[in-house]
């Protein structure tokens, strides 16, 4: 199936940037169903058109969008219902956060936080998140990215589906300004086991480990997610990872 510029849905990565590293195989890419409340649709209707966008073949003018110019920039990948998304927003309010996510509840009770909570730096893009960045997001435009507790695909027919692979972390790599930061959290173990494998796979991301006090943006979440607290409630430990772009 082609979108309506007839590019393919899924980008195959590898032809566009001539490696051999490991991407998500997902197949064609879908949006979660999910239906909304009555209240949601019309928030939806009055808000999304200012707030939202969905995945296209052009890329975002950030500071048109948020109304500012030349303030820092950083792209949530899986923001889920957006519970950590909007209770850091306003801890760094000189920041522009775009969060990605395909599931149409999620983003309804994100730009539902957004509304009532009058959060003005928050934006969203509705589609797969390695297609938002390849297609939406410059080269080196970004002061960070953030994947927090991505789906760990348990099963190990399906690993080949994890975003954490040298494929993506090389995408990352190519959107993130120099001295911008990838910030990754999971609470699966075996997912960790994974991810400790790959800190130093991508030649242009320097490792920074956990805690980082320098880091240059928020690091602490200050609130439980959703899904942070399912893990705190069965003992999992939360493992997290920042990297910096040399």
């Amino acid at each position: 199936m082609n979108n309506p510029q007839n590019r393919p849905l899924q980008t195959d990565f590898n032809t566009v940037f001539g490696n051999d590293l490991d991407y998500p195989r997902l197949g064609n890419v879908t949006f979660r169903r999910g239906t909304l409340t009555p209240n949601q649709e019309a928030l939806f209707a009055e808000h999304w058109p200012r707030l939202g966008a969905e995945l296209a073949d052009a890329r975002l003018d950030i500071d048109a969008w948020f109304g500012r110019r030349g303030a820092k920039t950083i792209v949530e990948i899986g923001s889920g219902t957006g519970t950590s998304t909007a209770a850091m927003a306003p801890l760094e309010a000189d920041t522009n956060i775009i969060a990605v996510e395909l599931y149409k509840p999620g983003l309804a009770k994100l730009l539902g936080a957004v509304v009532r909570g009058e959060i003005p730096n928050i934006r969203m893009v509705r589609g797969d998140g390695m297609e938002v960045l390849m297609r939406m997001i410059a080269p080196e435009s970004l002061d960070g990215i953030r994947v927090f507790f991505p789906d760990p695909w348990p099963k190990a027919r399906h690993h080949k589906r994890r975003i954490i692979q040298s494929g993506p972390l090389n995408l990352f790599a190519s959107r993130l300004k120099k001295g911008g930061v990838l910030h990754v959290a999971t609470d699966h173990a075996e997912y960790a086991e994974w991810i400790n494998e790959l800190t130093d796979v991508e030649p242009a991301l320097e490792f920074k480990g956990w805690p980082w006090p320098e880091c240059p943006q928020l690091t602490d979440r200050q609130v439980i997610t959703k899904f942070e607290g399912k893990g705190l409630d069965k003992d999992h430990v939360i493992s997290e990872y920042l990297w910096e772009k040399k």
